[in-house]
Formats: C-alpha cells, structure tokens, sequence
C-alpha cells in the first residue's frame, strides 16, 4: 500500500532534518527492509527485571562514533509510561531516549529532539545524525526522544501482511488502493488487540506527555524543542498542551497540526520551483519542450485524459514479457519525485519513453511482503485535518497532475484506527509566544513553504529563514554553507534572544539527472 504523507511519493514522511527525505510512502510506513540495522547495537532493548513504574527511567553509559578517532559518551535511557493515560489500567510501555551532555554547563535549557514520521527514530539511526547532533552541545545539553510505539528500547509496533497482486491489464486506482489500505488496516488493528496493545494510546497528545514526563524525569524545568517534519506537528502539540514547559523553538520541514495532508497546489508550485532551474540546466536542455517541465506535464495528463497506455516489459532476470496497462491515477501517483530526478522522469514520459516506469509499477502491483510502521497511520489518522481543509483539498486544481493519494487512503481508514481524533479546536492555530525559529526549503515537495508561512503568523516571536533550494531537511545544509546564519540559531537557541537573520539564503544547486536515452533531434 502505498498512498501518503507523510504519504508512493506524493506523501510527506519525513525522513528527519538532516539527511535526505526518502520518497513519501514511508508517510505510509509500509517497507520492505530495515534502513536502521547498522546502528541497532547501541540502541537494544534493555533486559527485562522487576515491572517498571510510570514515570521511571533507566539510564546506562553508551558511546558512538563521530569520527574514526573519536567517540561521544552519552546516556541510553527508557522513559517508562502508560501506553494509555486515560485507562488506569493501561500497560506500562517503554519509550527511548539518548541524553547526551554538554561538554560544559551553559545554563541554558536543553534541546530535545523529536523525529519525523510518524514511525522514524534518531536512536535507530545514530550513526548517520550524529554529526548535525553534535552541533548543538554548545548551547546546552542534548537529548533526542523516540516516538512510543517505535523505539527499539521500548516496542516497535509493526504489522507484516502480503500485498495481493494487482492486475496488469488494467491502470492503478486510487479507489483500489485505498480498499486495499482499509482491509490491512482492520486486519492490523485487529492483530493488536489479540496481542494487548492498546492503540488508543498512540496520538500526538500521548506523545507530548512522554516528552512531559522525560523532562520531570530528567529534572529540566523548561527545555527548547528541535523539530521537522511530524517533529514540527509534535512541537506544535507540546506548546499548545505545555506552554510553560518550552522555552523556544528551532522548527523545519514545518508540519501544522491542521496541515498533516499537503495541499496539491502547494507541492505543485514547489516542483515549479525546480522545474524552472531544471530547464537551465545544458544536460536536461536537449530533451525539453517548448514550454519547458510544465508543459510537459500537462501534455502528459492531456495523454491519459484520452485513455490508459499499453506498455510491453520484459523482466531483467527472468527474460519474461508482459504487458502493463497504466492510466492517468498511475501519473498522479508518480509524478513527484526529489528535485534532482524529478524533471528526468517527466521528460521521459514526455518523449513516450515508457518503458522503465512501466517496469517499476509492474513490480509494484506483485504480491510482496510488507511491513506497516503502526505508529503511522494512528497518529496521523487521530490528528487528520478539519472538514474545511480536507474539502479544499479534494478541490484543490492541482489534483489534476497529483491526485489524491496524499490522504485518501488514510482518511477512508481513519474510523478503523482506534487512536482518538484530536478535534477541530486543537488543529486550529491559536496565537503563541513562545519565541521560534522557522527554517524551510522552498524545494520541500513533502511540507511545502506555505505551511511556514502561515503558521509563523501565530507566533508574535518568530523569525523565518527560507532556503530557495532547499529540500524537506534544511538544518544541516544551513549550517555547512551559511556559518554565520546557523552561528546566530545556536546562539537564539542558548539565549532566546530572536537572531537577526536574512529572509532568503540560496542552497547550492543539485546535480540534476538526465533520461537514459538520446535526446532527440533538434527541429
């Protein structure tokens, strides 16, 4: 299944700030392998002794590598909660956590930092974020929180099934997708309340008290948020429902609570953005059109809009022919892609090269085992989007060229997940004064930069950096090509003090790929 965000690869998932975003369907949390197995020996579930209370936390010294001569000590540690605060007969769940401490005392409120997702872990990747982590020890003491239902020193909830085969002979639906996510949906709830967990427990709201109760935990009285992505959502849900507790704010890949499906229009004027430095670029110039990327893909829709295409395949190992049929739904699911691969697919599909597209949704309609990260849809279907947003989504004119796999899969579900909805008053902003600083791409395909912009509306103590260029994760890109600006966020981030940063900066630009054929002859 494949519909999402954060969602195929029109969903926003996220990966975290600081490397790059995988396509969208990991929104979805379905996957086919563990991007997390190299780094699973510093973060193992702690042997089981004696029931542990709420509230508790264990801690025990660890170590990982920043570079091949050096180490950083740190603290592993399970946060203990009840998986669900409304039952007071609730399972006690762990949560994991990794402190680690400033090299010397600042006085300033630790940063925490919640992953993206739902259904991702800094933990479980250590290794590959540790470098960006480590830029923040001067400000104060560092701690990074897994989410409850995926943390791999507490449990990670995850349901394994078999997709059905989807015929070839006929183009994707959406309609049958969606059915499709539905059924694993039941099927998924139903196998954990077999095993006694208790899905109700896993909302933004219940991740907020985990953050609540690692801060008592930990005996911070107030601590600084660092969010992207469902980072930023589980931000948003912390200063809503704890104010007092949160001195500031460095928030990316902005996420709004009401804003957890991307409006069309909006991701669609973030591909215009790399459409228009794609057409400059001498490889790709060959191959484009009058019009450049963007009349290439109304050209395309205009295609399907006469009917589906016939594309014959051949399979690479067993040397076998088959023909697939793909239709304008198909388009829709696809055409988003990450900047640097994006206008290559679309101006293949343009010159009726068909072949390899065709030959990846073939392997895609196969029956294949799957796993769905749980903490996905429960949290993302408990937090959903106001009636209003949801109709001007289903209306948006961009839905043309992308559909509605961002959200239709999860809202035909959302009534299966038992996890609460959050209700339209806590998705509605409400004005804040905690001090943020906002950091967007204006590439972001996944949180497009108008998220940003109208949020940073209700926080009378913001600044906003946009970076033209820049993708779903900013942060480390920010840092390595602008010292000075990301000098004066570790310093807002230490002191509170707003920094006076530029509006703009630009990102160097990506390496754009080129199709895999000849460009055609010049007319």
């Amino acid at each position: 299944m494949n519909a999402r965000g954060k969602r195929n690869c029109s969903m926003r998932v996220v990966l975290l700030a600081l490397i790059p975003v995988f396509c969208l369907s990991a929104r979805l949390g379905a996957s086919e392998d563990d991007p997390h197995e190299e780094s699973r020996s510093a973060t193992q579930k702690p042997a089981q002794g004696a029931p542990h209370k709420a509230g508790e936390i264990v801690l025990e010294p660890a170590s990982v590598s920043l570079s091949a001569n050096e180490k950083v000590d740190y603290e592993a540690g399970v946060l203990y909660v009840p998986e669900n605060r409304a039952d007071p007969k609730s399972r006690i769940i762990g949560v994991g956590f990794a402190r680690f401490k400033a090299p010397k005392p600042t006085g300033a409120p630790p940063c925490f930092h919640l992953p993206g997702g739902p259904g991702n872990s800094f933990l479980m990747m250590l290794k590959n974020v540790m470098h960006h982590m480590d830029r923040y020890r001067t400000v104060g003491d560092v701690v990074l929180v897994d989410q409850r239902g995926f943390s791999e020193r507490g449990d990670v909830l995850k349901y394994s099934y078999k997709t059905a085969d989807e015929p070839l002979d006929q183009p994707g639906s959406l309609a049958r997708s969606s059915a499709a996510f539905v059924e694993m949906s039941k099927n998924a709830v139903a196998d954990c309340s077999k095993k006694g967990i208790d899905l109700r427990g896993y909302t933004v709201k219940e991740c907020v008290e985990d953050v609540n109760d690692l801060r008592k935990a930990l005996g911070y009285e107030k601590i600084t948020l660092v969010g992207t992505s469902f980072g930023s959502q589980w931000s948003f849900a912390t200063m809503r429902l704890h104010p007092e507790i949160v001195a500031r704010a460095l928030l990316s890949g902005v996420e709004p609570l009401n804003f957890g499906y991307d409006m069309p229009s909006q991701v669609y004027t973030a591909m215009q953005r790399y459409f228009k430095e794609a057409e400059q670029d001498k490889t790709l110039a060959p191959y484009m059109p009058p019009g450049g990327l963007d009349a290439a893909v109304k050209e395309i829709a205009r295609r399907f809009d006469k009917g589906p295409l016939k594309v014959e395949v051949k399979d690479s190992k067993s040397g076998q022919t088959s023909t697939v049929v793909l239709g304008k739904e198909d388009f829709q699911r696809d055409l988003l892609h990450k900047a640097s691969d994006g206008p290559a697919f679309i101006l293949s599909l343009y010159h009726e090269h068909y072949a390899a597209w065709a030959l990846a949704v073939a392997g895609r309609r196969r029956s294949r085992s799957m796993e769905q990260k749980l903490v996905g849809p429960a949290i993302d279907t408990s937090l959903g989007v106001t009636p209003e947003r949801e109709k001007q989504l289903r209306t948006d004119p961009a839905t043309e060229f992308l559909g509605q796999w961002n959200w239709d899969a999860y809202i035909a579900s959302a009534e299966i997940w038992p996890s609460p909805d959050v209700g339209n008053d806590f998705r509605i902003p409400v004005e804040t004064s905690v001090p943020v600083v906002f950091a967007q791409g204006d590439w972001d395909t996944q949180t497009p930069v108008e998220n940003t912009l109208s949020i940073s509306k209700s926080f009378s103590k913001s600044r906003v950096l946009i970076a033209e260029r820049g993708g779903h994760g900013v942060l480390e890109p920010v840092a390595q090509n602008y010292p000075k600006e990301w000098g004066a966020i570790v310093e807002f981030l230490r002191t509170g003090e707003l920094p006076n940063l530029p509006e703009r900066v630009k990102l160097p630009a990506p390496k754009f790929a080129a199709p895999d054929f000849p460009a055609p002859a010049a007319k």
